[in-house]
């Protein structure tokens, strides 16, 4: 299984928590690859981007997002046909512009979010809201959005992730 890492919009497609997440899922088996989003400020185009890949694939995949790149891989989970596995999101730009409607959108799939209390770029309330409406497992960290200081027990959970995942 491929495991589709997605950026936000100020970091690039190997930050620090991607290189963390991305070095348990080899571990695990996982194939990894990121979608280099730099210089596309639009959520939207970057949506159009990351389904343009997806829907090229022939193999089993989920995706991983943080802040835009949560909003880009859950529009992307919804909108493609070949369906994502699953949905690990940290920090989601949930209800922050772009074309999506969070309060309808969906991902047939199964979705864990993480958000840092102390999220001073994206609301905690936006996260609580999407995850109320679609019942996503949602887990609140002592950080902030960049969730660098959580980032073992996010990884952690992560791990856990994908463990659900591989037995299903």
């Amino acid at each position: 299984m491929l495991v589709i890492f997605n950026h936000g919009k100020e970091s690039g497609p190997w930050g620090s928590k991607i290189k963390v997440l991305a070095k348990t899922s080899e571990a695990m088996g996982f194939s990894v690859t990121s979608v280099d989003y730099q210089g596309i400020d639009d959520p939207d185009q970057r949506v159009e981007k990351l389904t343009t890949y997806i829907e090229a694939l022939t193999e089993n995949f989920l995706l991983v997002g943080s802040s835009m790149g949560g909003y880009v891989a859950t529009v992307a989970a919804a909108k493609t046909k070949t369906k994502s596995r699953g949905l690990f999101l940290m920090a989601p730009a949930f209800y922050l512009g772009g074309q999506a409607n969070f309060d309808e959108l969906t991902p047939a799939c199964e979705t864990q979010i993480i958000h840092g209390w102390n999220d001073d770029i994206v609301p905690v309330e936006n996260s609580w809201r999407y995850a109320e409406r679609t019942r996503a497992e949602l887990h609140m960290v002592n950080d902030d959005h960049r969730l660098i200081d959580s980032l073992p027990q996010t990884n952690a959970l992560f791990k856990r992730f994908l463990e659900t995942l591989l037995k299903g």
